[in-house]
């Protein structure tokens, strides 16, 4: 196999002219003044390879995604070590300086098929990153090399739900307020490209967007559990306490949240939390499929790549005639975008005056008629007094109306799976009301 190479900058050595000399594996199609030249040169499809000599601090993970879809890998060279480690945690393949030319060139051959092996295990699969040219064609193939960050041991709890405001926002951040009070490391991230709300709700100074902040220190291979730690604010409850990864407030600033640099933040999140817990967006449409720039970036990646990522995903809906149908249809579009997902349904907002003297009943018999095949997971009564106690306040369910229906059906959702399936939320508050009495 014979690969054919572009190159930016002199080595010490001048190890294009070695590679030149070499008549081996690698061919040398182009050598390119700076990296925009070589990055234009990788996206026409010159070449299956590219070497940095100069100019690596410019390299990032978005780069190296935008060559990685397109087929191309990059070697760089450098004898910082610091530089290094920060070139291989966004995906670089990385040599000395005095590397001689066939090291160099077993070291290109080496990333062109490791890389060929990745695309070939994603085949077949979407890939959140970036647009395509239409509708009907397959995504890139090639996986973003985010998944070199060595995986954590927490894990992420994504919840997701259609437009119309079913409650993403308030299960989200309740989930990781009940998890926190069982003595959980937990940290909340405010995914939502569209309408990030978390900072507002618990009454957080969102001067600068903590996720944002994240993003750009994984693009730029500088992210680890310390800054992350800093980056995070501290939410305190008279149980215990949490971090919170703030949102973007300014729907603008979507393409700050690129699904790679994404990923690595969720992948350090798992190393100084137990439990990471995502408030995703709830858009799934690949809205830049008519683009003509196929490396365009795509305005819903932050929430398509939390789902996959997500080792548990609960689908919000809002329990009366205009939520459930908007829910059915947005399952099967999650269905299309993320088929691995196996989301976990919630019908939020339970109250009898919308679905009937018997809401649970009714809205188990309309889900079996009409829902796409999975049963309920559980419901949440509709309790407005609460939350508008704990959104007044800036605080979660648990200190503004510890009491409450709806945060005890949170509660037993998260903290006490056995009784999930057990007693009505909704049945199960009446009778609790009636013991008080």
């Amino acid at each position: 196999m014979n690969i054919p190479i572009v190159t930016v900058g002199q080595s010490r050595e001048d190890l294009v002219g070695g590679l030149e000399r070499l008549h081996g594996p690698v061919t040398v199609v182009r050598r390119c003044g700076e990296l925009a030249e070589l990055l234009a040169a990788c996206q026409s499809g010159l070449a299956r390879a590219a070497v940095v000599a100069e100019g690596t601090e410019e390299l990032t993970a978005s780069l190296v995604d935008r060559l990685a879809a397109v087929g191309v890998s990059i070697v760089a060279l450098s004898d910082d070590s610091a530089e290094v480690a920060r070139l291989r945690s966004i995906g670089v393949v990385t040599a000395s300086l005095e590397v001689d030319s066939a090291t160099l060139a077993s070291n290109i051959f080496d990333s062109v098929d490791e890389l060929s092996a990745q695309g070939n295990r994603r085949a077949g699969e979407r890939d959140s990153g970036y647009a395509d040219t239409a509708a009907e064609l397959r995504a890139s193939d090639v996986e973003e090399e985010a998944a070199l960050v060595p995986a954590g041991a927490g894990r992420i709890i994504a919840v997701w739900g259609p437009a119309g405001a079913p409650g993403r926002t308030l299960v989200a951040i309740n989930i990781a307020a009940e998890l926190a009070a069982e003595g959980k490391p937990v940290i909340l991230v405010d995914a939502d490209s569209y309408g990030a709300s978390v900072a507002a709700s618990l009454g957080l100074l969102d001067e600068s967007a903590g996720l944002a902040q994240a993003c750009r220190l994984a693009d730029q291979g500088f992210l680890d559990a310390e800054s992350l730690k800093r980056i995070a604010a501290p939410v305190f409850t008279r149980s215990g306490s949490f971090r919170v990864l703030t949102g973007i407030t300014r729907a603008d600033r979507w393409t700050e949240l690129r699904a790679s640099a994404l990923s690595s933040v969720l992948e350090h999140a798992k190393d100084i939390a137990d439990i990471v817990v995502v408030d995703a967006g709830f858009c799934l449409e690949a809205d830049e499929e008519l683009s003509f720039d196929s490396m365009a970036p795509r305005r819903n990646a932050a929430t398509l790549r939390s789902i996959e990522l997500a080792d548990t995903v609960y689908a919000v809906g809002a329990a009366d005639a205009i939520g459930i149908p908007r829910l059915v249809r947005g399952l099967a579009e999650l269905e299309r975008a993320v088929p691995q997902a196996a989301p976990l349904v919630v019908l939020n907002k339970v109250r009898a005056a919308s679905a009937g003297r018997s809401p649970e009943r009714e809205l188990r018999d309309a889900w079996e008629r009409y829902g796409p095949g999975s049963g309920i997971e559980v419901f949440l009564p509709s309790d407005t007094e609460a939350c508008d106690a704990a959104l007044l306040s800036g605080a979660v369910l648990l200190e503004a109306a510890p009491e409450s229906d709806l945060r005890h059906a949170i509660a037993r959702l998260v903290c006490a799976p056995g009784q999930q399936n057990g007693k009505s939320s909704v049945i199960y508050s009446r009778a609790r009301r009636r013991l008080k009495r």
